[in-house]
């Protein structure tokens, strides 16, 4: 049991580390093409994905309880059940998708992702926009590089986001 929270708090550890810095070169690129200003650029880049690491492991906290308690309350359990009455899964389809102790951990459906997504942006947006505020004073560079940079951080946060949920449904596949 303890190896096992050793391993989990490992993981979110690595997650959050590797999305910190795929955000941090993606922030100062976008900031730097948007202001032309490597200083500009540099501390936006360097202050800006400090305070969404920050709200990332918020976030993602968040949908991990959201996503338990949804597990807990059997929904997906009914809705698999409900799937295989219906035979809309096949019993090969059902075995995968309950790969390890009956439980699913397959990918998330793709409505989830881009629910996920969504709210990340809409959290990206207010963080940039007040950091870069901050930072450069005037609003409408503020306005730009909170519009810009969380949608460009949008693509690279679903990118990242799949990558661990592969890792995950892969590691949860393995034996003990």
């Amino acid at each position: 049991m303890v190896a096992e929270l050793a391993r989990s708090v490992r993981s979110l550890a690595l997650k959050i580390a590797s999305y910190g810095v795929m955000h941090l070169i993606v922030a100062m690129l976008v900031a730097w093409v948007i202001t032309r200003d490597w200083r500009m650029a540099l501390a936006i880049g360097m202050v800006e994905p400090f305070f969404q690491t920050i709200a990332y492991s918020i976030h993602d906290r968040v949908w991990h309880r959201i996503e338990r308690r949804r597990r807990g309350s059997g929904i997906e359990e009914t809705a698999e059940a409900v799937g295989a009455r219906l035979d809309v899964m096949d019993a090969e389809e059902q075995a995968r998708a309950r790969a390890h102790h009956g439980h699913t951990h397959g990918l998330p459906s793709f409505r989830k992702i881009a629910i996920k997504t969504l709210t990340y942006g809409v959290m990206h947006f207010c963080v940039a926009v007040a950091v870069a505020f901050a930072i450069t004073g005037d609003l409408k560079t503020a306005l730009t590089v909170g519009i810009v940079e969380p949608l460009v951080q949008m693509v690279f946060f679903t990118l990242h986001d799949r990558l661990w949920a592969s890792r995950e449904a892969r590691r949860a596949a393995q034996p003990a």
